[in-house]
């Protein structure tokens, strides 16, 4: 048998490919460890310490679905990573989470295959609000917040959980197109926040006054319009992560003082930024930063009581530094 016929693990030096379930990972990286680990992927990718091809997705129509394919290679990294993200509107019906997934980690010396991580989604979860709370902690307001939430899912809770690492809360308004999801938001976080939170029956309402904007739907039709936000307001804009989506309008961000993304080239394909830019509203030059730059001191966050708008479609180096932690911890290259 030659040395390219021999099985995974029996010789050559071949890393064994190893499986670990989303109990063990959930267990291996927390909250902090999420928030410390995008800290460091934004960096890399304002160093330009990050190789990020570009992502890919796809839309099924029946039943109604998307699958993300993202990765990078981080400068420096002992691994390499890439997901497959998907999500499915009609698994609530079926009992199902909608959101699913999986991660594969590789040895960045040889490009062998280590680890599948079986998580269920549960690390790009985790990562999306981490780059949440990350984008708080330099451009919204320092002091307790009121947060208005669009959206009752798994994200519209991780982000705020994850922005308490950053900041706390005075209140909190969550609206939902779903009645009896934005009750229960309701009914359930206020502990968790350790603040008041309150269901609201429209967005302007929810979004009336609010220091901090969070929107966390897969809507095709901006929910954010002209006049609703309050001078000042901070908004991360979360859910456009394909080029279909929108949930403000592209007056709204054209009107901020401040555009911040998360990867610009990215963000003119697939975020909030490309409606606005596409529709002629602004041009991508407009930004004034990406996060990046900002978390690595290249550039201002907030400086007065500016509107600012953060497009975050999710970007591939945040995949590749949250699932090399979640390496180290359940592997530690052990092969």
């Amino acid at each position: 048998m030659s040395q390219s016929e021999l099985p995974t693990g029996a010789g050559g030096g071949r890393p064994r490919i190893r499986t670990f379930d989303e109990s063990a990972i959930r267990a291996a990286v927390d909250d902090p460890t999420a928030l410390v680990s995008a800290e460091r992927a934004f960096i890399a990718l304002a160093r330009g310490a990050a190789r990020v091809p570009a992502p890919l997705g796809l839309d099924v129509p029946d039943p109604p679905g998307e699958i993300h394919v993202k990765g990078a290679a981080l400068d420096g990294a002992p691994v390499f990573a890439f997901k497959v993200a998907t999500g499915f509107y009609d698994n609530a019906a079926r009992g199902l989470p909608t959101g699913a997934g999986l991660v594969l980690v590789f040895d960045s010396a040889t490009g062998f295959p280590l680890a599948l991580l079986a998580d269920n989604g549960y690390l790009t979860d985790l990562r999306t609000a981490a780059a949440g709370a990350l984008a708080v902690r330099h451009l919204a307001p320092q002091r307790p917040l009121v947060a208005a939430v669009l959206g009752a899912g798994v994200q519209a809770r991780l982000q705020l959980r994850l922005m308490r690492l950053v900041r706390t809360f005075d209140e909190v308004r969550v609206w939902s197109p779903h009645e009896r999801s934005r009750d229960l938001y309701a009914a359930t976080m206020g502990e968790t926040l350790g603040a008041t939170v309150s269901a609201q029956a429209s967005v302007a309402d929810a979004v009336r006054g609010a220091d901090l904007v969070v929107t966390v739907t897969p809507s095709r039709e901006p929910l954010v319009l002209t006049g609703m936000l309050a001078p000042g307001a901070t908004v991360l804009a979360v859910g456009s992560d394909g080029p279909d989506k929108r949930e403000l309008s592209p007056e709204v961000v054209a009107a901020a003082d401040k555009v911040v993304t998360d990867l610009t080239a990215q963000c003119v394909r697939l975020g909030e930024l490309h409606h606005a830019v596409s529709g002629g509203a602004m041009a991508a030059s407009d930004v004034w930063a990406e996060l990046g730059q900002v978390v690595a001191g290249d550039r201002l966050g907030r400086e007065s009581n500016e509107t600012i708008v953060c497009d975050l479609t999710g970007v591939g180096a945040q995949d590749a530094a949250i699932a090399e932690v979640a390496w180290e911890v359940l592997g530690g290259g052990g092969t």
